[in-house]
């Protein structure tokens, strides 16, 4: 007999990352676009909580201070238990909370997060008030915020009286509250008719918030020693090991769900995969959506990039090559954006193509392979050009720099350290091919942004990135290797030289699977799915 639907009406979501106003990947963008898609085309109440960073200008950007339910004459004060393992302690929090498209959005102002002038690491700022800070380097309170955040956010549903049908918990950094309403007294009971979702955006080491100090676990958490004991990932108290039970997990791409319990590449996860396998914990996938309107060169407020640029178009693609010849003149004048250095520059030669990367400098970003091969098109091959922008290891940061300022590369290798989003946007316009050889990808979202302006990916085929199809949405290899990116990179030049209608279709197909599989309404209804489940967990006879 099939089990009763239980209704989905109001969902809470949690998460370090939202759209513009905090972000520092790709879950800024999964959460903010998920959760309107269910507030706009569902109707449902949708809500979210993050916090109040040191960066963020709440008055400024719409936000005012929530009142007390109370005493509406008052603003919202309250202090949320936050343990040391010699202390006992508290901290105290106001909440500023807005409504945009739809969705409620409160963030919750500490000390703690107000400190932080970045989400996840240490700006040259702080090194330079604090030398312990240092630049790139994670927050040394990181599992301390992200406890708080999660004990805020249950004690902001309970003054609210909210009682959500369902959670939504967005990486390790909110992973634990599943076990936080489950486990302890009063919350089992005011969260009895909660689902909790749990998704993780990225498994790889160094993602999990995992803490080494089993002690300090307990008394932050106030979960038991055995259920600390019991969550174990190489000897270190791992939050998504602590919510599994108690929630739907998932992540964000059949492949790479697939992958991490079934391949040998879950090694880069410490093993999670596997772990969740053998305790019988299921991992489901979920392909990220897009909002192909959020990427509309189309869209006045987006005339940046140029008007009547249109990848579903007849004929060629208009305004492609305008966008290149702006962005190669830009670039060819030395003229920079604000926070972006420029090392190299490009001839304003439309005509020619031209490889684009925009991306964090990293060893999962393939960074390496990347610079490899590139180096090694750029002594056989004359007819193209490259341009990254992205910013990562000084390392990998000074290579690129030297490739951009060889006198033999002059004119062909232009390298921008930093990101700005508007500038992000000419790239992915101006550019034709856009490499992604990442060493594992849980989802990927740049090769849709890629896609939607025309710019066809190069891709290394793992976890979410075998959503590209070799040969009709984009180019893809498999071992991972400067020689076969190398080798995908001339195939697609070649192509780009004799059959630049093929191209063409390219560029259409890849835009029409967006539409067809991958917007944001298509995708919601899976997550609703989830959502269902994990209020059928509550209720396993309905």
């Amino acid at each position: 007999m099939a089990k009763k639907k239980l209704p989905i009406r109001e969902i809470w979501m949690l998460s370090r990352e939202y759209g513009e106003l905090a972000g520092a990947g790709g879950v800024k963008d999964v959460v903010s676009q998920l959760s309107v898609s269910l507030a706009r085309w569902s109707g449902r109440s949708v809500h979210v909580v993050l916090p109040c960073y040191g960066f963020m200008d709440p008055e400024k950007q719409g936000f005012q201070l929530l009142a007390d339910p109370v005493y509406p004459d008052r603003d919202l004060l309250f202090e949320v238990d936050l343990n040391y393992p010699d202390e006992e302690r508290r901290e105290e929090l106001m909440v500023w909370h807005a409504r945009q498209e739809r969705v409620n959005i409160y963030l919750l102002d500490a000390e703690r997060f107000r400190e932080k002038k970045n989400v996840y690491t240490y700006t040259a700022e702080e090194e330079e008030n604090f030398s312990w800070q240092k630049k790139g380097e994670g927050h040394i309170d990181y599992f301390a915020m992200n406890i708080l955040l999660q004990k805020a956010a249950i004690d902001l549903m309970v003054l609210l009286g909210a009682q959500p049908d369902v959670i939504h918990c967005h990486d390790g950094h909110t992973a634990v509250l599943p076990a936080m309403i489950s486990e302890q007294p009063g919350l089992r009971h005011y969260f009895r008719n909660s689902g909790s979702v749990v998704t993780v955006h990225n498994a790889g080491q160094g993602y999990h918030q995992e803490v080494a100090d089993l002690p300090f676990a307990q008394a932050t958490t106030g979960l038991s020693l055995s259920l600390i004991r019991n969550s174990l990932l190489e000897d270190c108290f791992d939050p998504f090991l602590a919510g599994a039970p108690y929630a739907v997990l998932n992540t964000v791409s059949e492949n790479y769900a697939r992958e991490l319990r079934e391949t040998i590449d879950d090694h880069l996860t410490g093993w999670l995969g596997h772990t969740l396998l053998e305790r019988g914990i299921v991992l489901e996938g979920v392909t990220n959506g897009i909002d192909p309107e959020a990427f509309s060169a189309k869209d006045p407020e987006r005339s940046h990039i140029a008007a009547g640029f249109d990848p579903l178009g007849d004929g060629p693609l208009d305004g492609k090559k305008k966008c290149k010849r702006a962005l190669l003149e830009y670039l060819a004048a030395g003229k920079t954006v604000p926070g972006i250095q420029q090392s190299g520059s490009l001839n304003p030669e439309p005509d020619i193509p031209l490889i684009t990367f925009i991306g964090r400098l990293s060893a999962q970003k393939g960074v390496g392979v990347l610079t490899g091969a590139i180096k090694k098109l750029l002594a056989e091959e004359r007819d193209f050009q490259f341009l990254l922008l992205g910013t990562g290891s000084r390392y990998d940061e000074e290579g690129l720099i030297r490739l951009a300022e060889k006198k033999e590369n002059s004119g062909r290798v232009c390298i921008l350290r930093g990101f700005d989003s508007i500038l992000a946007n000419k790239v992915f316009a101006a550019g034709d091919f856009f490499l992604i050889p990442s060493q594992y990808e849980p989802c990927g979202l740049t090769d849709f942004m890629a896609q939607l302006f025309g710019n066809l990916p190069i891709v290394h085929s793992v976890g979410g990135l075998v959503k590209v199809i070799d040969g009709k949405t984009g180019f893809s290899y498999g071992l991972q290797s400067v020689e076969t990116l190398k080798r995908a990179v001339e195939r697609a030049l070649d192509l780009y030289k004799t059959d630049p209608e093929r191209i063409r279709i390219m560029q259409r197909q890849a835009v029409e699977l967006i539409h067809e599989r991958y917007t944001w309404s298509t995708v919601s209804k899976k997550y609703l799915d989830l959502y269902q489940r994990a209020k059928q967990k509550r209720f396993p006879a309905a």
